[in-house]
Formats: structure tokens, sequence, C-alpha cells
């Protein structure tokens, strides 16, 4: 299994990025998905979740109603569209995925730079 993971960038404080995670596999459907950041200096952190459905997601509360999960079972792909970005959201910013079903992240990308200047 393989994680890739593209779409960082740097961007004002305010704009958008996407960030999107192609996965190796043929049951990337049946897996649970997840996206991580990790702060200069920092622990890594859980950002957001999606069930393999796409029907049900989770979020940190600091990127509630900014940040959005989705999946494209077809694409074996997962995406994080972060909008409003402020300078605390700069990480690196990792996908994860849970293979065997029980809420453990088994499998992880290589991480993508995210930089929101002030």
């Amino acid at each position: 299994v393989q994680l890739q993971a593209s779409g960082g960038g740097l961007v004002q404080a305010g704009g958008s990025l996407t960030l999107s995670c192609a996965a190796s596999g043929r049951t990337f459907s049946s897996w649970r998905m997840g996206w991580f950041r990790q702060a200069p200096g920092k622990e890594r952190q859980f950002v957001a979740t999606i069930n393999r459905s796409g029907d049900s997601t989770a979020y940190v509360n600091s990127v509630k109603g900014r940040f959005t999960i989705s999946r494209d079972n077809a694409k074996n792909t997962v995406y994080l569209q972060m909008n409003n970005l402020k300078p605390e959201d700069t990480a690196v910013y990792y996908c994860a995925a849970d293979a065997y079903a029980d809420y453990t992240y088994d499998y992880w990308g290589q991480g993508t730079l995210v930089t929101v200047s002030s």
C-alpha cells in the first residue's frame, strides 16, 4: 500500500488549498481515511476522517466549517479542501489509511507542506 499526498504550497491567510492523497491497492474503498498534520515543534494532530463510503466525516474543532474531507473511491483518492486558511494551519499534512477497520491508521503518506502567511 502506498499513499501519495500532494497539493501543499504557500498561500496567504484567507486563501484556499486542496490536498489530494492517491492510494495504491484494490481495496481503497474498504479503508477509513484520515488527514493529520504536524506543525514545527509540535506533535502530530488529527485533522479529519472519512468512512469507507464517504457519508460520514469528523473534524478537529479548529477546522470545522473551514475544511472538508471527501473521497472518490473510483479514483482511489481522498481530498482535503481547506478554506479560509489561517497561519496556525501551517504544517506538514499527512494522509493515512485505516486498512483493518480497527480505528488505527496502518499506512501513511509522505506528507505535503502547507504554509499560510499572515
